[in-house]
């Protein structure tokens, strides 16, 4: 009898354990379909991004520690430029910057704003490719290439204090990215680029009903009253980006707009049209800024240069004023046919 009680407790056992793994494996399967993982089509790419969290980035929250100090000087390099390495700053030796721009007024929110080419994720994604130099590049040249051209100054020392205090902050901002560094909101909106030249009438329209306001008639910006830093930056003139800048590429400028002004403007929210924010783009960038020297050695080859480079030399025979205004596609079907390179901007 008692062999047989032992033979019937164990056979219960082993039929409690089936059950139960037939349950687990039950439950696992239906999780696995409620969250579509044998999906035959995998994830549109954004959803696999990291999505940035505002209070992740919150400089207040850094205690005054030798690395943050570090970091919060990086910051303040960032969003008050002018102060620190502008050409009125106290220490004439660190006047790098040849304008009174700050960092913030294209990279908004510190860095951090969608579509706005946020710098959360870039340290992942250094060194890296770069068509304007031909070559590997590291983030310290990446930085140098935006004190040349969008701040249109010099280069930082690359060892120097302040060049480390950028890396530093830079990497802090990256600390939550994957390592390829992609985030949702990386770089610009894609438009849908109006198949024709750039209306200069109609983008002056648009500037005057919806950035005069902030920007100024003339594109001059409205400073604060430190007078080191722009409440809003000007858009041409001595104090704006030369034109070896990105900026002065209509499409850039163009995506930038339509996910970013008129102030307060947000990629799911434009205020613009494509066409409208084409056309602003086209205005702004005709007008008069700053000349960067020697760029016509940038893109050393010439079929890596955007399409809406403004200035010479092109691997084509398009006119420059069709590189700066357009219309884009018969150039973009020009590299496509003969050097197979799908050109977007």
């Amino acid at each position: 009898m008692k062999d047989e009680s032992s033979y019937l407790i164990k056979k219960l056992v082993r039929q409690i354990t089936i059950c139960c793994s037939l349950i687990v494996l039950i439950a696992t399967i239906a999780l696995l379909f409620f969250f579509d993982v044998f999906s035959k089509e995998p994830a549109p790419l954004e959803e696999t991004m990291l999505i940035p969290i505002a209070s992740k980035y919150d400089i207040s929250l850094l205690d005054d520690s030798k690395e943050n100090t570090a970091i919060k000087y990086g910051y303040q390099l960032f969003v008050n430029s002018p102060k620190y390495i502008g050409p009125d700053n106290e220490e004439p030796d660190k006047a790098y910057s040849g304008n009174r721009l700050a960092c913030n007024n294209c990279h908004l929110k510190a860095g951090t704003k969608p579509f706005s080419a946020p710098l959360i994720g870039i340290i992942n994604r250094f060194p890296q490719y770069r068509g304007r130099e031909n070559k590997i590049g590291t983030i310290q040249e990446r930085i140098n290439g935006c004190m040349e051209r969008s701040m249109n100054g010099s280069t930082l020392p690359p060892n120097g204090k302040e060049m480390q205090a950028f890396v530093k902050y830079l990497t802090w901002l990256s600390r939550f990215t994957p390592e390829d560094g992609k985030i949702f909101g990386q770089g610009f909106v894609k438009i849908q680029i109006p198949e024709r030249k750039v209306n200069l009438a109609q983008g002056k329209d648009v500037f005057d009903k919806n950035c005069v306001v902030c920007h100024g008639k003339n594109g001059q910006g409205v400073k604060m009253p430190d007078s080191f830093t722009y409440q809003y930056p000007p858009l041409w003139g001595n104090d704006s980006y030369n034109n070896g800048a990105g900026m002065t590429r209509v499409i850039t400028a163009a995506q930038f707009i339509k996910a970013n002004m008129p102030f307060g403007t947000t990629y799911d929210s434009p205020l613009l049209s494509d066409e409208e924010a084409y056309d602003v783009a086209g205005y702004i960038n005709q007008q008069i800024r700053p000349i960067k020297q020697n760029r016509e050695y940038d893109f050393p080859d010439l079929k890596r240069k955007p399409v809406s480079t403004p200035y010479p030399p092109y691997a084509d025979s398009f006119s420059m004023e069709q590189h700066q205004m357009g219309p884009f596609q018969p150039i973009m079907a020009f590299y496509k046919e003969e050097y197979k390179m799908n050109k977007s901007k």
